[in-house]
């Protein structure tokens, strides 16, 4: 028996050439961005600080299995984000790969489905889906820009993974007993 996998509209970008993490706003109150470059185009989705975090240590563990050298291409200036951003959607879901024939990451996101107190969706039915090939190089630089633009922001706590605030943190982890731990 088969399962019928969903068909999302797709953005299948291809090979891009430039894929960068960043934020703009104040620590606090920033807002990250994935921005992708392929061939004339360029598109952008608001994403979380954790899922470039998670993005990043992701492209690093699968870096570690690939087996093959990867040249070290960052470039801060190069990477920084191009203004205005204009998102296409909001991150739910980030997906991703190694396609080793082709020798390229595969990553993909989906766009964030908001539902309501009932568990219905809110706004589209189906969400939008963005596809890319990218090369080990571009996406090893991705994940340095993009550790080290989270950096700047609010300290992660080491129990929950949630930023701390400046006022202090109440950590789910420790079931809001611990205050700044």
């Amino acid at each position: 028996q088969t399962c019928a996998l969903p068909i999302l509209p797709l953005y299948d970008l291809g090979d891009v050439h430039r894929i960068t993490a960043g934020a703009i706003g104040e620590p606090g109150e920033r807002v990250f961005f994935l921005q992708i470059d392929a061939d004339a185009a360029s598109y952008a989705i608001t994403v979380e600080k954790q899922q470039v975090l998670l993005l990043g240590q992701s492209i690093r563990e699968l870096l570690a299995t690939v087996g093959r050298e990867t040249r070290d291409v960052y470039d801060a200036e190069r990477l920084a984000l191009r203004l205005p951003v204009d998102p296409l959607w909001r991150a739910g879901r980030l997906s991703i790969g190694y396609d080793e024939p082709r020798d390229r990451f595969v990553l993909e996101v989906e766009e964030l489905v908001r539902v309501d107190e009932d568990d219905e969706p809110i706004g589209p039915e189906e969400p939008d889906l963005v596809r890319l090939l990218a090369s080990r190089e571009l996406m090893l630089a991705l994940a340095r820009y993009g550790e080290e633009v989270a950096s700047k922001g609010r300290p992660i706590c080491e129990y929950c993974g949630n930023p701390k605030d400046v006022d202090g943190h109440v950590c789910p982890a420790m079931n809001g007993h611990a205050k700044d731990h």
